[in-house]
């Protein structure tokens, strides 16, 4: 009989060792599943955070580049613009000292150009000595077939530095030198703008 008990003893023992066993390969397989699971999502966040920093890299160098690519149109304004300052400084001495008879000609045909009515008044320069009544005059004659010609130079000296205004009433028509210099430079200066912000 106790031969038989510990028969019984023994099965019990091996019975719950192999139980044990299952149940410990059991664990074991499940570990190793969620590591197999955890492993991979593991790479793929792995793969993505790659993928984001990749991606985010290019933004910033795109970026970086966009910058530098505006500061250097930036740079290459301000030194068109420089340049054209200087252009412009020189068209206005060349203006100032056109010979008599060029400076004539040229007010002539701007003030016949300018002229609306006839009825105007055409002020001058403080220093202006080379628009007189005898130019005033030279338009008039051109004008009289159009029924245009009454000008008049008038005794009010303008603030600008050559050209004329013609005054009728309240209007007046500006052709100073200086309009005349920012309206080419207007002209030039969108180009410019568009350069830089295309």
């Amino acid at each position: 009989m106790p031969m038989a008990a510990e028969n019984v003893v023994e099965k019990i023992l091996a019975d719950a060792r192999a139980e044990a066993e299952k149940i410990v390969k059991q664990v074991q397989e499940r570990e190793a599943a969620e590591q197999a699971k955890l492993d991979e999502q593991l790479a793929r966040f792995r793969e993505q955070t790659e993928d984001l920093a990749t991606k985010a890299a290019q933004e910033e160098r795109s970026h970086i580049l966009a910058a530098a690519r505006m500061e250097t149109a930036k740079e290459h304004l301000a030194e068109k613009t420089r340049i054209l300052q200087e252009v412009f400084e020189q068209a206005m001495r060349r203006l100032q000292s056109l010979p008599d008879q060029e400076y004539r000609d040229l007010m002539v045909r701007l003030m016949a150009a300018a002229t609306e009515t006839g009825e105007e008044e055409v002020s001058v320069g403080r220093d202006e000595s080379r628009i007189d009544q005898g130019l005033v005059e030279r338009v008039n004659q051109q004008l009289a077939a159009q029924n245009k010609g009454h000008l008049k130079l008038s005794n009010d000296k303008a603030a600008i530095r050559g050209g004329f205004i013609l005054r009728r009433g309240k209007i007046k028509t500006n052709v100073s030198y200086e309009v005349l210099l920012d309206r080419a430079r207007e002209a030039l200066e969108i180009p410019l703008a568009r350069e830089l912000f295309a």
